[in-house]
């Protein structure tokens, strides 16, 4: 990844340069992520947990190196922890629209509280890591949360 130019480790870390809004900058990272999560939804069990894989590490490294040009320890600007949080809080539920638009909600909504562990997550770890970390906590509980609503739907 030491060769990947400055621009591309930016766009990727902004999701598209959403990350760049003033305004609500996760919110509109975790809306880029859409397609991704869908992506990911239709791909099947096994394929999809590879591509999720993917997603999380690529978003670590990425990350860790987008810090540097930003010079900051966790970027409002970083927005590719909150598509990989997001795709875990859908992963492995049908990818139809109630489900993205309700994972969407949860995902925010835990990304934004942040309650225990994901605070004390997001201050422990540093780097990449810590940027990524809390999202994916964030996701497990929009996740668990969307699967017993799931259920409840029937």
């Amino acid at each position: 990844m030491s060769s990947v130019s400055k621009n591309t480790i930016l766009f990727l870390a902004t999701s598209g340069f959403a990350g760049y809004i003033r305004v609500a900058p996760g919110t509109f990272g975790t809306l880029t992520g859409i397609p991704l999560a869908y992506l990911i939804g239709i791909s099947g069990l096994h394929l999809g947990l590879m591509l999720l894989l993917i997603v999380i590490t690529l978003s670590v490294m990425v990350a860790e190196r987008a810090k540097g040009y930003f010079q900051r320890e966790d970027p409002p600007e970083i927005v590719c922890d909150e598509v990989a949080g997001f795709c875990v809080a859908v992963f492995g539920l049908t990818p139809d629209w109630t489900n993205l638009i309700l994972g969407f909600i949860l995902f925010r909504f835990f990304d934004i509280l942040k309650p225990f562990p994901i605070r004390t997550i997001e201050k422990r770890l540093s780097g990449g890591a810590g940027i990524v970390a809390d999202d994916l906590v964030a996701g497990v509980y929009a996740n668990v949360l969307l699967n017993i609503i799931t259920v409840v739907r029937g």
